[in-house]
């Protein structure tokens, strides 16, 4: 009574030796011996070490489960072939199995397979079948024309309308992409790129990525044409239409308290699959996505030497990212912080407060009570701005109360917007001596167009204070610029 029951395998309903053989990455002759020895012992009375050997072969088989599985049919119903019997009468020969390994298993998804489904051994191994043979999935059917007609936006569904869209041929767009070499240029002089690191004042280095001319013209198509079409947030005030650094610090004037914080290498971190997903969520197939994403990116090339040794600063620089001098970044990463706009702006009516971004910097502010609240106010930002994909620099938070200066963006805003007293003070001592002493004696920066600087800086005072800009151009206008 005991020897029947250890023989009898609880998994496959039958015994050791059958299974065996049914396991398809050990058929072979070697297990066929293997199985003609057992049968020979288990024929001379050892049931019980039999009984023990399918207990253990059950507890160290490489399934992964202990659940029982259904029974492997026999070898004729798996192969549709005969049984073939060699040496002993008793012993049946099966057919070998073959191993369905990953990528044999991929092709079948993609070509199909010629095995009806119905003859594979094991009912728990099918493998749907998802599309025909040969037929792959099309990436230019899935064009949202509902969307791209809801912002008026050009219907682009295939390569050679993109082409005709930008005005080059689609092997001209691949290079200029460099599609050929992975989407990295070789080396910094086939880069369609002028390429300049700048240090910061604090530490660290910017990276400004100029298009040359035959690519800033195909960006600059895609500004005029699609992503001046997308509205940014109402609370982005950066590189945006009817918007500029006065609007963005009118609405936090009189406040009692004023937080900023600033956003830590805000073009880089828009990563390739952030611009893909925006073109997407505009309605462009994947395709199209695809290819304006390249189109509006770079990556730095192979053998270019980098002045920082930041790991962190090597990695956001190689992978493809938003350019920091491209004509199409400033709208990209704008629409890119679309969701933290949102996401800040509840959180700031939450605690009654009102919130503005200007291109990196974030601007908070409110009365009395928020002022109480910046303990719970501040970690929850942080937490924010972590969730949609950015990083802010503690060193750069600012928290201003109204009895000291507060500035936002270059703008003082204690009682209503206007230019700082410092500011005007030294524009118009230097204006004096360019009356004085000519203008040659202060350029110091060694600006290539001075008078355009002057002329700037002026035009920049007066849109702030028109007081005080009247009384700097009249300065300005006494200046001889033909000495």
């Amino acid at each position: 009574m005991i020897a029947p029951i250890l023989n009898w395998n609880p998994v496959y309903g039958g015994s050791t030796v059958d299974r065996i053989r049914n396991r398809h990455w050990l058929c072979d002759p070697a297990v066929d011996t293997l199985g003609n020895s057992m049968q020979t012992m288990h024929c001379q009375g050892k049931d019980v070490f039999m009984g023990l050997w399918s207990w253990f072969w059950s507890w160290w088989r490489p399934t992964g489960s202990n659940h029982a599985l259904p029974s492997s049919p026999p070898a004729n119903r798996a192969s549709g072939q005969k049984r073939q019997w060699i040496g002993s009468t008793t012993t049946p020969k099966l057919p070998r199995l073959r191993y369905r390994s990953p990528e044999m298993v991929r092709q079948w998804r993609i070509e199909g397979r010629g095995t009806q489904v119905d003859q594979l051994p094991y009912v728990y191994a099918r493998y749907a079948r998802t599309r025909r043979r040969k037929q792959f999935l099309n990436l230019l059917t899935d064009t949202r024309v509902d969307l791209l007609q809801q912002h008026r936006l050009p219907v682009l569904t295939t390569l050679d309308e993109l082409s005709q869209f930008l005005g080059l041929p689609i092997g001209r767009l691949a290079g200029l992409i460099h599609l050929a070499d992975h989407g990295r240029p070789p080396t910094e002089k086939k880069s369609h790129y002028w390429l300049k690191w700048i240090r910061k004042k604090r530490s660290g280095h910017r990276l400004i990525e100029a298009p040359k001319p035959a690519l800033k013209k195909v960006q600059e198509i895609i500004l005029r044409q699609i992503l001046d079409l997308v509205p940014a947030h109402p609370a982005a005030h950066g590189f945006v239409p009817n918007c500029d650094i006065l609007s963005n610090a009118q609405l936090h004037a009189g406040r009692a308290v004023v937080v900023k914080f600033d956003l830590k290498d805000f073009y880089p971190s828009v990563t390739f699959s952030k611009v893909v997903a925006i073109f997407r969520s505009l309605g462009y197939s994947r395709e199209m996505a695809l290819w304006l994403a390249r189109l509006t990116t770079s990556a730095l090339p192979i053998g270019m030497a980098f002045p920082d040794k930041n790991p962190y600063s090597i990695m956001q620089f190689t992978r493809r990212h938003l350019p920091q001098g491209a004509p199409t970044s400033p709208a990209l990463a704008n629409l890119a912080a679309y969701s933290l706009d949102v996401r800040l702006t509840g959180l700031a009516r939450r605690f009654g407060a009102i919130y503005t971004r200007y291109a990196d910097d974030l601007t908070f502010s409110g009365d009395h009570r928020f002022l109480k609240q910046l303990k719970r106010f501040v970690p929850l930002t942080d937490q924010v701005i972590v969730q949609c994909r950015f990083h802010s620099q503690p060193a750069k938070r600012r928290i201003l109360r109204q009895s000291n200066r507060q500035t936002v963006t270059g703008v003082v805003v204690n009682q209503s917007p206007n230019c700082s007293r410092r500011d005007y003070d030294q524009l118009k001592a230097i204006l004096h001596n360019c009356v004085r002493h000519g203008h040659q004696t202060q350029n110091r920066d060694q600006q290539v167009d001075f008078r355009a600087h002057l002329q700037g800086r002026v035009a920049h005072i007066r849109h702030l204070n028109p007081d005080r800009g009247v009384r700097l151009q009249k300065i300005f206008e006494k200046i001889n610029w033909n000495s």
